[in-house]
């Protein structure tokens, strides 16, 4: 078996194990023919893909150590994409712009952790204080590792745009067809309600903003709707029209993310005139739920660090972009899941170190907002306030951004293989911006519809911004659950795997974790329950099963074809990648 944590890639595509190795003249003929029609056409990976099933990529060993040094290395890339692709079942459509840095960036500016803290630590506040919130992400943070581990797991045995709909489907075997579709749109539910979130999130910084620079300007909802409604359509438009200049776009936003971090915790831990108590801060804990007991008050309270670093699957969403993504994928996740927590812990201790008056934040009156408050009182003034505001704003900017790429990317994985109204049109990718388009733009449709309902209930939007937790760690659940059912026989581990015992458990705490957390974070946050205060995530999450539950029987049994994997091409992968990290140990 591969060994345990082990990254690598063959750098020498092997013959078919099926298939006579051919002479090393012959080989040598076929290499140059196929390097020369794919330089020409300029479509390597085509080319390198009708070669793979003709020939079964049969080319001698000598002779790619060869030209492994110089640039028709770019053929032997397009094979071994097109021997990955055989595995998947699926055709390659999307253009893999991504590198590694890139890929990275990409997942630590949509989990954005430390920002999209700031705009959720009301709640959190009430359950438990800073106390319950540190404590808590460290908590949580080693549960989401375990997690990133298992999705990890499977992204590199699996690498698809689809991502935990791909691996259910896969590792559920007779019963994947319905576990891969209920997971599949869970996944997609989740990724609608992270956007509607984090454009709310962004509309109550503007308008956080604009009622600090005029005091006398009341709070309303549409104030936040239009906001909302501009910067959802904006962030499309870019990702529709600017899909090319991506990559860079988010190598900057994650610079810029860093840098107003750094810029942020020096003014909170500067500026102040006094500071919060130690005690305050690490041993004073506020249970005003008004009758949960400390216990059911520190679970609840969870909701706020789990939605700072409960992403571990974006990354996987743009496998089929990055180059490598049985490795890059994994790394990535892995990294961002440990930027996440370091970013989030070192952001939180500054900013509960700044309150200077506790009650005051839950008193003001921008209280859809309350980290307002906080920065007023580090800062001593309106106008710094504001400022900080607007470094949060404009990191938080490319989280939408991030959100519509792999959430379309998610919409188009469930087209590609039938599973959604329309199926034919929203599976097109448009061949001028290599973008699946038109399912980018349904999904934001879908967010536009959703943020309607904030003018009519607040109360009944947070209530869909809170399930967004809820169906995420459900779809990861139903990915890593046939996993552990199955004793991890079911799929071909890649170059990143855990190993059998060790992740036998990893992946069992995991559930584990799921499990209770799903059920605690439908719990009311305060007691006596009433319309107003009532936490409608168990409502929704139960309703949008009934209606997947509904398609899958109208639609679903019929048409719905569902991922392709070939476990035989799977094998044969993981068979070159096992020979060739024994091929040094053995010189």
């Amino acid at each position: 078996m591969p060994t345990a944590f082990a990254f690598s890639r063959p750098t020498t595509p092997r013959a078919s194990p099926s298939l006579p190795p051919p002479s090393p003249w012959m080989g040598s003929v076929q290499v140059f023919l196929v390097f020369l029609i794919g330089s020409v056409s300029g479509r390597a990976f085509e080319v390198g893909r009708v070669y793979y099933a003709a020939a079964g990529c049969v080319y001698d060993e000598p002779l790619h150590e060869l030209l492994a040094a110089c640039f028709w290395r770019k053929i032997f890339d397009a094979m071994d994409e097109a021997r990955l692709e055989a595995a998947l079942g699926h055709r390659q459509e999307l253009q893999r712009r991504f590198d590694l840095f890139s890929l990275i960036s990409i997942g630590i500016v949509i989990a954005n952790s430390w920002a999209l803290s700031a705009g959720t630590i009301v709640a959190a506040l009430q359950n438990g204080g800073p106390m319950a919130i540190l404590y808590g992400l460290v908590l949580v943070s080693v549960f989401y590792t375990l997690i990133s581990a298992s999705l990890s797991e499977l992204a590199s045995s699996m690498p698809s745009a689809g991502g935990v709909y791909y691996w259910a489907s896969v590792s559920s075997r007779r019963y994947g067809r319905p576990v891969g579709f209920l997971t599949g749109y869970l996944n997609a539910c989740a990724w609608l309600l992270s956007g509607a979130s984090v454009s709310s999130l962004l509309g109550n910084e503007v308008v956080s903003m604009y009622m600090l620079l005029n005091p006398g300007v009341q709070w309303h909802p549409w104030q936040v709707f239009i906001v909302f409604q501009l910067l959802a359509w904006l962030c499309c438009g870019i990702v529709c029209f600017g899909n090319r200049f991506i990559p860079a776009m988010n190598r900057v936003a994650l610079v810029f993310s860093m840098s107003g971090l750094f810029a942020t915790i020096m003014v909170l831990v500067i500026m102040p005139k006094k500071h919060a108590s130690t005690v305050e801060v690490w041993e004073t804990y506020y249970n005003n739920t008004g009758g949960w007991s400390d216990g059911i008050c520190f679970l609840t309270g969870l909701i706020n660090p789990a939605f700072s670093v409960g992403v571990p699957d974006c990354i996987s969403h743009l496998s089929e972009e990055v180059v490598e993504p049985e490795i890059k994928v994994p790394q990535g996740t892995m990294l961002q899941m440990l930027t996440a927590f370091v970013t989030t812990f070192l952001y939180l201790i500054a900013l509960f170190y700044s309150i200077q008056d506790l009650d005051a934040v839950f008193e003001f009156n921008l209280t859809s907002f309350p980290t307002a408050e906080i920065y007023r009182q580090a800062t001593g003034s309106n106008a710094g306030a504001v400022g900080l505001i607007a470094v949060l704003f404009l990191a938080t900017f490319p989280t939408l951004i991030g959100v519509y790429i792999t959430g379309g990317r998610m919409w188009w994985s469930l087209a590609r293989d039938n599973a959604t109204p329309f199926a034919s049109y929203f599976s097109h990718v448009d061949s001028k911006t290599r973008c699946p388009l038109r399912a980018t733009v349904a999904m934001a449709s879908m967010i536009s519809c959703l943020g309607c309902i904030y003018i009519g209930s607040t109360t009944a939007f947070q209530a869909l911004l809170s399930s967004f937790i809820v169906l995420s760690t459900l779809s990861y659940l139903g990915a890593i659950l046939p996993h552990v059912l199955a004793r991890r026989r079911n799929i071909v581990p890649g170059p990143f795997y855990l190993g059998r015992k060790l992740g036998f458990v990893v992946n069992l705490a995991a559930v584990v974790y799921i499990l209770v957390t799903v059920v605690c974070f439908c719990f009311p946050l305060v007691l006596p329950v009433t319309i107003e205060n009532m936490n409608y995530s168990s409502v929704i999450a139960v309703g949008l099963m009934v209606l997947i539950t509904s398609w899958w029987c109208i639609r679903g049994r019929h048409d719905y074809k569902g991922p392709q994997y070939n476990v035989g091409a799977a094998q044969t992968i993981a068979i070159d990648m096992q020979r060739q990290r024994k091929k040094p140990a053995a010189s």
